[in-house]
């Protein structure tokens, strides 16, 4: 990890605004928000908002093949390698958080580096899995006729219970940002609706070419159509 991207101690003196996450990286974020709610929404109520949950459930498949591409061409932050750490690491910073002395971190930090692995799988599994499963009544997956009906029902079964499991994270996220913001003082929302965080020291350039994440949004985006045609 570059000297410059250290963690830091809670001392904020002398901190400057820094630029951390890209605009391709926020607007993924924001877009999976209201995509996956969408998702919960429509399968809560059913019905003829069945085909709304299977369309957001496309969108939601478009922003996961775009995070992953993203996650090692995109901005300095957005990479996994910049802040998916090893265990050893998240046992440090677990062991701090505990005991309230825990270093900040500009990007992710290494607990929150692998809640975000966490969900990225548990959504790209839910997508995956939608587009197989049937509801026997009259939703089926655009791959449905691909796969015999014991294969589908499996992963219909799956799809189900894992929808569980997401909820689960999205509550374990709230409950994080909430923590942090009455706890540790931070607030991590902000930097991911302006791109800017409070900093004290030197970073590394943000990058992120805002040209080369609509690029590659558009070819993620074209691989589903694909995929559901």
């Amino acid at each position: 990890m570059p000297k410059t991207d250290a963690p830091q101690q809670k001392d904020r003196s002398f901190e400057t605004p820094v630029k951390v996450w890209d605009l391709p990286t926020r607007l993924f974020h924001w877009l999976l928000v209201v995509s996956v709610s969408t998702c919960v929404a429509s399968a809560e109520i059913g019905g003829n908002l069945m085909t709304t949950h299977m369309f957001s459930g496309y969108l939601v498949l478009t922003l996961l093949i775009f995070r992953l591409v993203w996650g090692f061409v995109g901005g300095h932050h957005a990479r996994f390698a910049a802040f998916v750490r090893g265990p050893a690491a998240v046992l440090q910073y677990a062991s701090g958080l505990i005991q309230k002395k825990s270093p900040r971190y500009l990007g992710h930090n290494p607990l929150g580096a692998w809640s975000v692995v966490a969900m990225l799988a548990a959504l790209l599994v839910q997508a995956s899995t939608g587009l197989f499963a049937s509801d026997d009544i009259l939703t089926e997956g655009p791959l449905y006729p691909l796969v015999s009906n014991a294969a589908s029902g499996v992963l219909t079964r799956i799809h189900h219970i894992n929808a569980g499991i997401i909820l689960g994270l999205v509550a374990v996220h709230i409950a994080a940002i909430l923590f942090y913001l009455i706890v540790k003082r931070e607030n991590l929302l902000k930097p991911m609706v302006t791109g800017v965080k409070r900093w004290r020291g030197e970073a590394p350039p943000c990058g992120g070419s805002a040209w080369a994440g609509a690029l590659i949004a558009g070819l993620s985006g074209a691989a589903v159509y694909w995929l559901v045609s």
